[in-house]
């Protein structure tokens, strides 16, 4: 089983779980969304490319790859990301957190 495989296929067991949600900003509000993930400059694309089609190809080195779009995780956003977790997990440091969605003021 190759490596896009196992990460991108769906398990049959469902795992339940009971979150906590915070009641979402309105949306005429003045806040704005920060993206997770911002495009990749031009530059970088063949690259990029080339690695994840080498991976994907790891075990069938016949088979042709078509690219549709490279992302990359946006800088800003992992860094409010960790400054907010390492806050939250000051009391208790054993504890994990995900964050769902960041906002800024407009």
């Amino acid at each position: 089983m190759g490596l896009f495989s196992r990460l991108f296929t769906k398990e049959s067991g469902e795992i339940k779980t009971e979150h906590n949600q915070i009641q979402p900003i309105e949306e005429d509000s003045e806040w704005q969304k920060i993206a997770g993930y911002i495009p990749v400059e031009r530059e970088e694309y063949e690259r990029i490319s080339v690695i994840a089609t080498a991976i994907a190809a790891g075990d069938q080195p016949d088979s042709s790859f078509t690219i549709k779009r490279i992302m990359k995780r946006n800088p800003e956003a992992e860094l409010v990301s960790v400054i907010a977790s390492s806050i939250a997990s000051a009391d208790q440091p054993e504890s994990q957190f995900v964050v769902r969605s960041i906002q800024e003021k407009k």
